[in-house]
């Protein structure tokens, strides 16, 4: 039997994110239930559900800031939570966020809000930290704002420093929450297609928690949707737009301008 041995190395390299069988419990509330999927690199992985669903539970057990009750959580094969904290620390390094609010400090300028990121993870020197926050700001399409502060700009300018700030250190992993949020229907189209673009051009495993449908349609390449903590369904969008689930149909269509797409 011949075996592609150069292909089978780049296989089980590929940074991969996997979850078994994750179930999250807080005293007698069980959160999450047998929760099992994999997200892809290079490809935008969705996760999306109803309020209070499981979806922040269940992304705080992917990068640690709590530990499932049941199952592991593998970054390219490595369980997570059996690491030592030198591991964790080093996994933790790979790891980008694109917050809700985007997090900025308003103290710093936007320059110093990428730096502070990699004088406080990186060896850089300050000459190569500032090469590197230049070289961030023109990827996400910003160019002469290093000396504002936050409250001098946009809410779309605020996420795309946010975007610029969480790729300094060069992720494998991007974590993106709500990235739309408090944005009108064009900025947040802006935001998706940077998002994406990022993700196809780095081969990030980017992992996108949203309510936002419009994201779905636009970049959902790979989808979780879950309901009352379980994995209901899974699919790429345009599988989305057909399913006869019905707890998926009720969510996606919820909106008359949805519902309009369905005729």
């Amino acid at each position: 039997m011949y075996i592609n041995i150069e292909l089978y190395i780049n296989t089980i390299n590929v940074e991969l994110i996997e979850l078994q069988n994750i179930s999250k419990s807080f005293g007698e509330t069980e959160v999450l239930k047998d929760v099992s999927a994999t997200f892809y690199p290079g490809k935008t992985n969705l996760i999306i559900g109803a309020s209070g669903s499981g979806k922040t539970t269940l992304t705080k057990c992917i990068v640690g800031l709590i530990e499932p009750t049941v199952g592991h959580v593998l970054f390219t094969g490595e369980d997570f939570h059996s690491m030592k904290f030198k591991q964790k620390k080093t996994v933790r390094k790979e790891i980008g966020f694109l917050f809700q609010g985007s997090a900025l400090f308003d103290s710093m300028t936007v320059e110093e809000n990428i730096t502070f990121t990699l004088s406080m993870f990186s060896d850089m020197s300050i000459e190569e930290q500032l090469d590197r926050a230049n070289f961030c700001l023109q990827r996400t399409n910003l160019e002469n704002v290093n000396q504002l502060y936050p409250a001098e700009l946009s809410g779309g300018m605020k996420k795309r420093v946010a975007i610029a700030r969480a790729i300094a250190m060069k992720p494998k992993y991007l974590f993106c929450d709500e990235p739309n949020s408090g944005l009108d229907p064009q900025t947040a189209a802006v935001i998706d297609n940077l998002i994406k673009e990022i993700t196809e051009e780095y081969q990030m495993t980017t992992v996108v928690v949203t309510h936002d449908m419009n994201s779905v349609i636009e970049i959902g390449d790979n989808i979780i949707f879950i309901y009352k903590g379980e994995k209901w369904w899974e699919g790429s969008r345009d599988a989305i737009l057909k399913t006869d689930n019905q707890e998926v149909v009720n969510f996606v269509y919820a909106s008359k301008f949805m519902k309009t797409l369905r005729k």
